[in-house]
């Protein structure tokens, strides 16, 4: 769906033309031709894209071509090269370039006549931005979350668009906070990042990054979600800091049996056969007020890529402390109402669009994947990153991938009954790695070997 601005007639019955400033336009383009000083100053500022008036486009595009050869963008020189493209008579032939120097006082005025421009060119963005919008929402078509994520993704593409002196920066500008993180890591605990909870996976991660996404994959009752859990309990409960929790597979009420479980050490099988005893009862009353009052956010109503945007976005607005997002799990995810070439194309474009979300709201994303049969083929059960199914783009987005393995899950009376190997087969910014804890998965979690 596109738009474009024209002008439009009010109820009073006059034009309405969407914001511009064509003399300053005149003013920049005039000034790259007699100033190279200004050129570059203002080429910095506008892209061609942000004229109103086309021909200023062609001009301006035809400016900077000569200027990538090191060749002069005088009146004359950009005759004889829009002669030679054909676009002359397009721009209004030699006599408006040689207007356009006349009409500037001095070079020195380009640059802050090319802020004017680039601003009206951002109001004319954010302007079809809306009209787009309105289309879409007048035409119902698609989702409601899917809707807002769409109008969202519009209106940020406009804005990143204008924050042109953010794209590079200096590192006298930035290597004091990495001396102090460096310096935080060494006097401190080594963690720069959200404790999950296991000492081991701390010490070789230093905490879950913003920014990051992690794959916890493993093939079905390996205890994906039980690990998951672990880990949103160690933010929300234990650190008090919140986390949001979206499940495509279970309900509010088994998740929240899963918390009780794990936090009061009651068997998971009592709570949902109703077998609990006085006990049990007690042991849940000791911790149900920290779990009432941690801010672990669940939600189970997400299952399309928009709609889990969209209210991630809300909650990150609401909760500017979001420290961590879990979504169980990947596969179940859609695009909604689009239908892409295959499911490959699909998972890939879930995984990357997971990956943006966690840069851009700044914190750590865990993501549950499914393995293929892969494992269970093999005399070697152990999984590897090459196992994920349905899309190699999961392996090369994520930050971190963690596989899954139980030894007892395929002979139960294996010497390493009740371990659970943790085995980091990709680490971006850290070694690669097989941690070893014990599974309790009758209380619905895992926990240090030391602490069995």
């Amino acid at each position: 769906m596109t738009s474009t601005l024209a002008p439009e007639e009010s109820e009073a019955g006059f034009s309405r033309v969407p914001p511009q400033a064509v003399p300053a336009e005149r003013s920049v383009l005039g000034s790259m031709m007699l100033s190279d000083s200004a050129a570059i100053e203002c080429q910095d500022v506008v892209r061609p894209e942000d004229h109103f008036v086309p021909r200023h486009q062609i001009i301006h595009r035809m400016i900077l071509s000569l200027r990538s050869q090191n060749l002069p963008s005088d009146p004359i020189a950009l005759t004889n090269a829009l002669t030679k493209s054909g676009d002359l008579a397009k721009v209004g032939g030699a006599a408006y370039l040689h207007e356009l120097v006349q009409s500037v006082d001095t070079p020195a005025n380009g640059p802050y006549h090319a802020q004017i421009v680039k601003e009206k060119a951002v109001l004319r963005r954010l302007a079809e931005a809306g009209v787009e919008i309105t289309e879409a929402a007048y035409a119902g078509q698609g989702d409601g979350d899917e809707l807002v994520a769409e109008a969202a993704a519009r209106i940020a593409t406009v804005v990143e668009g204008a924050r042109q002196d953010d794209d590079f920066v200096l590192p006298a500008d930035t290597i004091a906070g990495t001396l102090d993180a460096i310096d935080q890591a060494k006097n401190g605990t080594g963690m720069t990042g959200l404790s999950t909870g296991f000492i081991d996976v701390d010490s070789l991660t230093s905490g879950l990054q913003p920014g990051q996404m992690i794959v916890v994959a493993g093939r079905p009752g390996m205890g994906k979600s039980t690990l998951a859990m672990d880990m949103a309990r160690a933010c929300a409960i234990k650190q008090g800091i919140p986390a949001a929790f979206i499940s495509l597979e279970m309900g509010v009420d088994e998740l929240n049996m899963r918390l009780l479980s794990a936090e009061a050490r009651v068997a998971l099988h009592h709570l949902r056969s109703g077998q609990t005893t006085e006990d049990d009862w007690r042991r849940m009353a000791r911790r149900l007020p920290a779990i009432q009052d941690a801010p672990l956010y669940i939600n189970e109503s997400a299952n399309t890529l928009g709609a889990i945007q969209a209210k991630l976005r809300r909650l990150k607005a609401r909760e500017p402390n979001l420290g961590l997002v879990v979504i169980d799990y990947m596969q179940l995810i859609t695009l909604g109402g689009r239908r892409p070439e295959s499911r490959e194309r699909e998972v890939a474009e879930i995984s990357t669009s997971l990956k943006r979300l966690a840069k851009e709201l700044q914190v750590p994303i865990i993501t549950l994947a499914q393995l293929n049969r892969g494992p269970e083929t093999r005399a070697e059960k152990r999984p590897t990153k090459a196992d994920l199914r349905e899309s190699g783009a999961i392996e090369q987005d994520a930050d971190i991938v963690i596989l899954l393995y139980r030894d007892d899950a395929y002979t139960p009376e294996s010497v390493h009954a009740g371990e659970v190997e943790l085995i980091f087969d990709k680490h971006r910014n850290g070694p690669t790695a097989t941690i070893t804890v014990a599974s309790q998965l009758h209380y619905s979690r895992f926990v240090d070997m030391a602490q069995m």
